[in-house]
């Protein structure tokens, strides 16, 4: 099986080329939030444990996450794959997904990590604000946003390169060119 996360700052093109890797190669999508809003609707137990948490304001344990990441994963049968997105966000997320995956007998192929410099995010981020009135793409919340990804994110980018599945990917320029780096990164694992 082909197993992915995808990396990137918020406006790095995440989903969209996470939707152009699951066309192409026929792997199921997996993003933590669509997945939360998902089992919250739905009012399964880990659902209901979950809008307890946010509820209070709190950010869900690993292990409650994982176990729905697990039931989704489970979900998915005779599947080729899985693209993880927005997921593992720590280190100790990271060792969770690798322990989940293996007691399946499988393991991440390859971490995609698209790598936009920070004015270009940001131009992106206020264009895509103005274009959706998203309240979350202003200046001051972007700035905060960009600030945790950089603080959580640079320690997994070590740890995934030690795991050997790291894939450094430039997220500037066409979405065409940007894919095809992908592809090779994909098909090199």
């Amino acid at each position: 099986m082909l197993n992915v996360i995808i990396f990137g700052a918020p406006g790095s093109g995440k989903g969209t080329q996470s939707e152009r890797i699951v066309a192409k190669y026929g792997i199921n999508h997996i993003s933590t939030g669509d997945v939360l809003r998902a089992e919250i609707k739905n009012g399964t137990e880990l659902g209901k444990t979950a809008k307890g948490y946010i509820d209070q304001g709190q950010l869900i344990p690993d292990t409650l996450m994982i176990d729905i990441l697990a039931s989704v994963f489970d979900s998915f049968k005779d599947s080729k794959g899985v693209i993880f997105d927005g997921f593992p966000r720590t280190i100790a997320q990271a060792e969770a997904l690798k322990e989940m995956l293996a007691t399946r007998g499988q393991a991440v192929s390859v971490m995609l990590d698209l790598d936009v410099a920070e004015d270009e995010l940001m131009a992106r981020l206020i264009k895509r604000g103005l274009e959706s009135g998203r309240a979350d793409d202003n200046e001051e919340t972007i700035k905060k946003r960009l600030f945790v990804y950089h603080s959580q994110t640079s320690p997994l980018i070590d740890w995934y390169k030690k795991e050997g599945v790291y894939q450094h990917i430039t997220g500037l320029g066409t979405m065409d060119g940007i894919f095809a780096d992908i592809c090779k990164a994909i098909e090199k694992e």
